[in-house]
């Protein structure tokens, strides 16, 4: 009794595979797609999505380039620092926060600088 073997995907493009899909699966990876293309890892590519140069970020900001280099770099960020960045890049930062039970909801006042604030 022969083994069966599963089709080849060398050779075929992206939408032969997706053609091959039942409608549920090819519904289902559409959907991530999507969810995926709504996702940005990191400052960097926050910037480069928003088409501003670091030179730009950081006279948005008032310091110079090398502080964008580092800003972009750090995995832990005050979130005035954040919200700054953001806004710099023409945007406007929101804070979702989902608790069980309760749904989604935005978070405001965070990362507000306040009149005392360096």
């Amino acid at each position: 009794m022969a083994a069966k073997t599963k089709p080849s995907t060398l050779g075929r493009t992206l939408e032969e595979l997706l053609d091959a899909l039942s409608p549920d699966d090819r519904a289902t990876v559409e959907a991530r797609s999507v969810e995926l293309h709504a996702e940005v890892e990191g400052l960097k590519a926050l910037r480069k999505l928003a088409q501003r140069s670091q030179e730009q970020i950081a006279q948005s900001l008032g310091v110079k380039q090398p502080a964008i280099v580092k800003i972009e770099r750090q995995t832990d960020l005050y979130l005035s620092t954040l919200r700054r960045f953001v806004e710099a890049a023409g945007g406007t930062l929101e804070l979702r926060v989902e608790l069980p039970g309760t749904g989604v909801m935005r978070l405001t006042g965070m990362g507000e600088l306040s009149a005392h604030a360096a």
